[in-house]
């Protein structure tokens, strides 16, 4: 992963990064960054579960042995490609234009955040679904869930110093479970709809 540090934050403390800085060579990366192409594309058309190596492979134009070198296993392709969208959106929260970025009140942040989050959830259900339920408690344990847990405490802390932050920040969150977002799909509920409701709720919370 990329190593995104000295970067600007809302406030003194600086927000934790997502991994280590891994070398890659330019033809590893291009032809990683293909696999994940081809994968995110055919998950979003047949479903996770059926897809196989082999498809990938071929829509990526490389070789089977190629994928599973580098990823192990359909599962591995599916964390590894998450991973990159996740890491992806913290550079975005850190280095990237206002209000998902730096220069914005805080509020303004919060909202595109939320609605940054629930589009990203929403292209990927099925990967969150099953990473933030591979065991108790999983949600909360992952560094990524961390990350925008403290993101989102100090933007609170910022917008309502007389707010607990920490637990403002938990409470933020919580629509953004993955099984709840499953949920609220099947029962018809829009992208927009939850965007606009989430924004809604956090804009009540942060200005009352």
């Amino acid at each position: 992963m990329n190593d995104l540090t000295g970067l600007q934050s809302v406030s003194q403390r600086s927000l934790p990064v997502l991994g280590e800085p891994r070398p890659e060579r330019a033809d590893a990366r291009r032809n990683r960054l293909k696999v994940l192409e081809a994968a995110e594309r055919l998950f979003a058309e047949q479903g996770v579960k059926n897809v196989s190596l082999d498809a990938i492979a071929a829509a990526a134009g490389v070789g089977k042995g190629t994928v599973f070198r580098r990823f192990g296993d359909r599962a591995g392709l599916a964390v590894a490609l998450l991973d990159e969208r996740e890491v992806e959106l913290q550079a975005r929260i850190l280095t990237g234009p206002p209000p998902l970025g730096p220069g914005a009140p805080a509020l303004d942040r919060v909202n595109a955040f939320l609605a940054a989050y629930v589009e990203l959830l929403d292209r990927h259900v099925e990967l969150f679904v099953d990473s933030e339920n591979a065991s108790d408690g999983a949600r909360y344990r992952i560094g990524s869930y961390r990350l925008w847990h403290r993101h989102i405490a100090m933007l609170v802390e910022e917008a309502r110093p007389d707010l607990d932050a920490d637990y403002t920040a938990h409470f933020i969150l919580a629509p953004l479970a993955a099984d709840l977002h499953q949920a609220l799909r099947a029962e018809g509920f829009t992208l927009a709809r939850m965007q606009s409701g989430l924004t809604a709720a956090a804009t009540a919370l942060l200005t009352s």
